[in-house]
Order: structure tokens, then sequence, then C-alpha cells
């Protein structure tokens, strides 16, 4: 997934070099969710390999490099996981909303309103 600008120095500086060892040595191209995406769409080792069709959709695999607690300076390779785009962007589900959450409230303070109501 690309990197926003301003979260670039959130990463290490070799950071391509990390991601592309993580996707092609060790996972030989291929996502290694074991389902832990909760996408429930696939047993064991999901099937998508980078650059085919993916199962179900039909879109084109890019195959990602996950941070499994979120963390961009973390890349211990136990913190790592070549996944799909949909499984990353299912296992980042919760993670995505409460940065979304933030952004909003971060606005309305911003704004200089005095309360913020989350949406459900």
């Amino acid at each position: 997934m690309p990197i926003r600008p301003e979260n670039r120095d959130r990463y290490p500086a070799d950071w391509a070099e990390i991601s592309q060892r993580i996707r092609f040595e060790r996972a030989g191209g291929r996502c290694e969710c074991l389902g832990e995406c909760g996408r429930g769409t696939h047993d064991g080792r999901c099937p998508n390999v980078h650059g085919s069709e993916a199962y179900g959709t039909g879109s084109r695999v890019i195959l990602t490099t996950a941070h499994l607690d979120h963390t961009p300076k973390n890349c211990s390779p136990d913190n790592l996981r070549a996944m799909c785009q949909g499984c990353h962007l299912h296992y980042d589900v919760e993670h995505h909303r409460q940065t979304a959450a933030a952004t909003r409230r971060a606005a309305v303070e911003a704004a200089g309103q005095l309360t913020f109501v989350q949406p459900d």
C-alpha cells in the first residue's frame, strides 16, 4: 500500500528493501494470511499470488506488507506479513476506523467547536 507523504518518516529508510524481501523472498509472491484478516474467504493460507487474478473478485492481486501491530517502525520479520490487498485492508479495518475518527475529531477541534459526538 502506498505510504502517504506525511507518514514517510514513520518508516525506516530501507523500507522498500524490507518489504520486497518479505513479499518475494520469504512469501514467494503469495499472500501469507492464514485467516487473521477475518474475511472468512479462505481456510489456511490465502491463495492469492501477486500479479494474478484474485479469487472471487477477478481484480489483479497486489501483494503488500502488513505490520501486524500497526507500528511502521517495527520491522521485525515476525511483525511483518505479506498480504494481498484484500487481506491487508480487512486486517487493518479497525485501525483505519480509529484513525479516521481521530482525524475527524482533530478537524472539529481545529475548527473551534466545543463538542464532538463520535458516530457509531
